[in-house]
Protein backbone atom coordinates (compact mmCIF):
# COMPACT_ATOMS: atom_id res chain seq x y z
CA UNK A 1 0.00 0.00 0.00
CA UNK A 2 1.33 3.48 -0.39
CA UNK A 3 1.99 5.93 2.08
CA UNK A 4 -1.28 7.52 4.14
CA UNK A 5 -0.92 11.15 3.72
CA UNK A 6 -3.47 12.86 6.11
CA UNK A 7 -4.59 16.28 5.87
CA UNK A 8 -5.38 18.70 9.01
CA UNK A 9 -9.35 18.31 8.64
CA UNK A 10 -9.08 14.40 8.41
CA UNK A 11 -7.18 14.22 11.46
CA UNK A 12 -9.67 15.98 13.02
CA UNK A 13 -12.52 14.45 12.18
CA UNK A 14 -10.39 11.21 12.68
CA UNK A 15 -10.40 12.20 16.34
CA UNK A 16 -13.76 13.19 16.71
CA UNK A 17 -14.51 9.81 14.90
CA UNK A 18 -12.53 8.07 17.85
CA UNK A 19 -14.39 10.20 20.68
CA UNK A 20 -17.63 8.99 19.47
CA UNK A 21 -16.83 5.68 19.32
CA UNK A 22 -15.60 5.70 23.10
CA UNK A 23 -18.58 7.17 23.90
CA UNK A 24 -21.07 5.17 22.12
CA UNK A 25 -19.34 2.41 24.01
CA UNK A 26 -20.69 3.77 27.38
CA UNK A 27 -17.71 2.97 28.78
CA UNK A 28 -16.71 5.51 32.26
CA UNK A 29 -13.47 6.59 32.82
CA UNK A 30 -11.90 8.96 35.06
CA UNK A 31 -8.71 10.10 33.62
CA UNK A 32 -7.04 9.96 30.10
CA UNK A 33 -3.52 9.21 29.65
CA UNK A 34 -1.51 10.24 26.47
CA UNK A 35 1.71 9.00 24.88
CA UNK A 36 3.60 11.74 23.80
CA UNK A 37 4.81 12.70 21.20
CA UNK A 38 1.89 11.19 18.96
CA UNK A 39 -0.85 10.72 21.24
CA UNK A 40 -0.30 14.48 22.79
CA UNK A 41 -3.05 15.86 20.26
CA UNK A 42 -5.45 13.48 20.34
CA UNK A 43 -5.07 13.46 24.24
CA UNK A 44 -5.94 17.02 24.29
CA UNK A 45 -8.91 16.78 22.20
CA UNK A 46 -10.56 13.96 24.22
CA UNK A 47 -9.78 15.53 27.08
CA UNK A 48 -11.54 18.50 26.39
CA UNK A 49 -13.95 17.03 24.73
CA UNK A 50 -15.04 14.17 28.20
CA UNK A 51 -13.54 17.07 29.92
CA UNK A 52 -11.52 14.72 32.12
CA UNK A 53 -7.97 15.53 33.57
CA UNK A 54 -4.75 14.11 30.86
CA UNK A 55 -1.84 13.13 31.69
CA UNK A 56 1.05 13.05 29.82
CA UNK A 57 4.13 10.22 29.55
CA UNK A 58 6.79 10.96 27.66
CA UNK A 59 7.65 8.06 25.42
CA UNK A 60 10.01 7.19 21.95
CA UNK A 61 10.58 4.63 19.74
CA UNK A 62 11.46 6.31 16.98
CA UNK A 63 14.92 7.75 16.13
CA UNK A 64 14.32 9.29 12.95
CA UNK A 65 12.15 9.93 10.16
CA UNK A 66 10.36 7.04 7.87
CA UNK A 67 9.96 3.60 8.14
CA UNK A 68 13.38 2.10 9.14
CA UNK A 69 13.77 4.67 12.11
CA UNK A 70 12.43 2.54 14.73
CA UNK A 71 14.84 2.23 17.79
CA UNK A 72 14.31 0.61 21.30
CA UNK A 73 11.40 1.96 23.30
CA UNK A 74 12.36 4.87 26.11
CA UNK A 75 9.70 5.21 28.44
CA UNK A 76 9.94 8.58 30.56
CA UNK A 77 10.74 8.12 34.48
CA UNK A 78 7.45 10.01 35.24
CA UNK A 79 4.09 10.83 34.40
CA UNK A 80 3.12 14.54 34.40
CA UNK A 81 -0.23 15.25 35.73
CA UNK A 82 -2.25 17.96 37.62
CA UNK A 83 -4.71 15.84 39.67
CA UNK A 84 -3.36 14.50 42.76
CA UNK A 85 -3.42 10.80 42.18
CA UNK A 86 -4.17 8.89 38.80
CA UNK A 87 -7.63 8.05 37.98
CA UNK A 88 -8.72 4.37 38.53
CA UNK A 89 -10.27 3.27 34.90
CA UNK A 90 -8.03 4.94 32.53
CA UNK A 91 -8.32 6.13 28.95
CA UNK A 92 -4.91 5.05 27.22
CA UNK A 93 -4.01 7.07 24.21
CA UNK A 94 -1.82 7.34 21.11
CA UNK A 95 -2.41 8.27 17.46
CA UNK A 96 -1.09 5.30 16.19
CA UNK A 97 -0.57 1.56 16.88
CA UNK A 98 2.42 0.29 14.53
CA UNK A 99 4.62 -2.18 16.60
CA UNK A 100 2.35 -2.41 19.36
CA UNK A 101 5.40 -2.56 21.90
CA UNK A 102 4.74 0.90 23.16
CA UNK A 103 1.22 0.20 24.22
CA UNK A 104 2.02 -3.32 25.45
CA UNK A 105 5.04 -1.88 27.57
CA UNK A 106 2.92 1.23 29.48
CA UNK A 107 0.28 -0.76 30.64
CA UNK A 108 2.70 -2.34 33.33
CA UNK A 109 4.30 0.87 33.83
CA UNK A 110 1.15 2.93 34.54
CA UNK A 111 0.28 -0.06 37.57
CA UNK A 112 3.91 0.23 38.84
CA UNK A 113 3.77 3.72 38.94
CA UNK A 114 0.51 4.45 40.55
CA UNK A 115 -0.04 4.03 44.73
CA UNK A 116 -3.76 3.86 43.95
CA UNK A 117 -5.13 0.84 42.39
CA UNK A 118 -5.75 1.15 38.83
CA UNK A 119 -9.31 -0.77 38.24
CA UNK A 120 -9.22 -0.78 34.41
CA UNK A 121 -6.76 0.41 31.63
CA UNK A 122 -8.54 0.59 27.92
CA UNK A 123 -6.25 1.90 24.80
CA UNK A 124 -7.43 4.19 22.09
CA UNK A 125 -5.84 5.21 18.74
CA UNK A 126 -6.84 6.62 15.79
CA UNK A 127 -4.36 4.30 13.43
CA UNK A 128 -4.42 0.89 14.13
CA UNK A 129 -1.93 -1.12 11.94
CA UNK A 130 -2.15 -5.00 11.01
CA UNK A 131 1.52 -5.78 12.12
CA UNK A 132 0.93 -4.57 15.59
CA UNK A 133 1.30 -7.34 17.89
CA UNK A 134 -1.14 -5.46 20.83
CA UNK A 135 -4.54 -4.62 19.66
CA UNK A 136 -6.12 -1.56 21.08
CA UNK A 137 -9.88 -1.22 22.48
CA UNK A 138 -10.69 1.43 20.52
CA UNK A 139 -9.50 2.38 17.05
CA UNK A 140 -10.73 4.71 14.06
CA UNK A 141 -9.14 2.90 10.66
CA UNK A 142 -7.39 -0.84 10.87
CA UNK A 143 -5.14 -1.02 8.42
CA UNK A 144 -4.07 -4.13 6.64
CA UNK A 145 -1.47 -3.05 4.31
CA UNK A 146 0.78 -1.58 7.39
CA UNK A 147 1.36 2.33 5.55
CA UNK A 148 3.77 4.72 6.75
CA UNK A 149 1.27 7.58 8.03
CA UNK A 150 2.37 11.31 7.04
CA UNK A 151 0.43 13.37 9.38
CA UNK A 152 -0.13 16.84 9.42
CA UNK A 153 2.22 17.89 11.46
CA UNK A 154 5.20 16.42 10.58
CA UNK A 155 6.88 18.93 8.51
CA UNK A 156 7.73 20.55 11.46
CA UNK A 157 10.31 17.53 11.85
CA UNK A 158 12.25 19.48 9.01
CA UNK A 159 11.64 23.34 10.42
CA UNK A 160 14.19 25.19 12.67
CA UNK A 161 13.63 28.77 13.72
CA UNK A 162 15.80 30.26 11.17
CA UNK A 163 13.44 29.21 8.57
CA UNK A 164 10.83 30.43 9.98
CA UNK A 165 11.92 33.72 10.71
CA UNK A 166 11.94 33.27 6.76
CA UNK A 167 8.58 32.47 6.15
CA UNK A 168 7.14 34.85 8.85
CA UNK A 169 9.34 38.00 8.75
CA UNK A 170 11.28 39.08 11.58
CA UNK A 171 9.09 41.59 12.51
CA UNK A 172 6.47 39.37 14.35
CA UNK A 173 8.08 38.10 16.59
CA UNK A 174 8.79 40.82 18.99
CA UNK A 175 5.36 42.27 18.33
CA UNK A 176 6.83 45.07 16.72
Amino acid sequence: MPDLYVSWSEYHYKIEQLAAQIYESSWEFDQIVCLARGGLRVGDILSRIYHKPLAILATSSYSGVGQQARGSLILSRHLTMTTESLGSRILLVDDLVDSGITLQETIPWLHEYSDFIIKEIRTSVVWYKACSIFKPDYYVDYLPDNPWIHQPFEHYEHTNPADLVAKVGQSCLWGR
